[in-house]
């Protein structure tokens, strides 16, 4: 039998990487919660540029990117089967979302490097995110 699937006890970093993960995808709503209620009439030129070319359905995307995410790692710190599920949403909303930014040529050639490595960023620790979740669950720490 494989050992790597046989059920181990919950790991003293688990609280602390889920924590990490409650942070982060707080950290993005409280951003796309920003975002959503800018002032476009405020905002620098270029910013303002990149604000109104961004299409509603991307809005849209990260938005359910982030609330899955974040619900994704409340049921994450509570140990519950559910996380992965979520956090799986959650990954769909990011990578929709980058794909949204990327094949809207308006939005994407406004982007700079920083932006677009924030965003892979972004995408890359949401699917970090689901990884430890689906490992949590092929541990048998999550319930």
């Amino acid at each position: 039998m494989n050992d790597r699937y046989r059920l181990q006890p919950v790991a003293l970093w688990f609280p602390i990487a889920a924590i990490g993960s409650l942070l982060f995808m707080g950290l993005g709503c409280a951003a796309l919660v920003m975002h959503v209620t800018a002032d476009a009439a405020k905002l620098p030129l270029d910013q303002r540029a990149l604000f109104e070319a961004e299409p509603q359905w991307v809005v849209a995307a990260s938005a359910f990117g982030f609330v899955a995410g974040l619900i994704g790692s409340l049921l994450l710190l509570l140990r519950r089967e559910a996380a992965e599920r979520a956090l799986l949403m959650s990954l769909f909303g990011m990578l929709a979302w980058l794909g949204g930014m990327f094949a809207t040529p308006r939005f994407r050639d406004l982007l700079t490097t920083d932006e677009i490595a924030i965003m892979l960023a972004v995408a890359a620790l949401s699917w970090t995110i689901y990884w430890f979740a689906r490992h949590s669950r092929e541990r048998g720490w999550l319930r």
